[in-house]
């Protein structure tokens, strides 16, 4: 039996599909969720805070826009504003910037799980959820490489499987799930 590994956040990247499988992810995770949840999904750069609100709306764990410099708290998820990178920090806060899109994306998932893989090292979960480009690849890989834990939806059963699929041929997951057992597997660090 190993030990239980202390880890100190979460990090989501998702695209086309992503709407439906953060709600089932939200949906079973439960209230008392203790860590920090950051995602980017992959939205207009006009989008209003949409999201947030929905998944917030959902009456899990708090769900809101990351802010500039604000630093993550535990049992929050925090979303990636439209046309935003959000990136990670060393002394663990939030940066937003408008630099270039990176993999035709801003926010772009790999900026994103590339600084959190540096901030959090082995105390980092990563998860790519479905999408229809290769986003988040890198990214993965860089967490896994610094220690963290390594997840991808399960292609098959993903709404659109390009990007998991991308994911688990560059990053080569520890797990590859289906968001039931995504949800079960968060859950089970309570």
């Amino acid at each position: 039996m190993g030990t239980i590994r202390s880890y100190q956040a979460v990090v989501i990247g998702s695209s086309a599909g992503g709407l439906n499988a953060l709600k089932t992810i939200f949906m079973a995770l439960d209230k008392h969720f203790p860590l920090p949840v950051i995602i980017v999904q992959h939205v207009s750069p006009a989008a209003d805070n949409y999201l947030a609100t929905f998944l917030n709306s959902l009456e899990k764990i708090r769900v809101k826009e990351a802010d500039e410099k604000e630093i993550p708290q535990a049992g929050v998820a925090y979303i990636a504003p439209p046309n935003y990178h959000l990136l990670m920090e060393h002394n663990g806060s939030f940066t937003l910037t408008v630099e270039e899109r990176v993999n035709y994306a801003r926010p772009s998932i790999d900026v994103l799980f590339e600084t959190a893989a540096e901030t959090y090292g082995d105390g980092l979960i990563g998860i790519i959820l479905t999408g229809a480009n290769n986003d988040g690849s890198v990214g993965l890989k860089k967490i896994k490489d610094l220690g963290g834990t390594a997840i991808v939806q399960d292609p098959d059963e993903a709404e659109s499987d390009t990007m998991p699929r991308a994911a688990v041929e560059i990053a080569k997951p520890h797990h590859v799930l289906t968001l039931e057992e995504i949800a079960n597997f968060l859950n089970s660090l309570i």
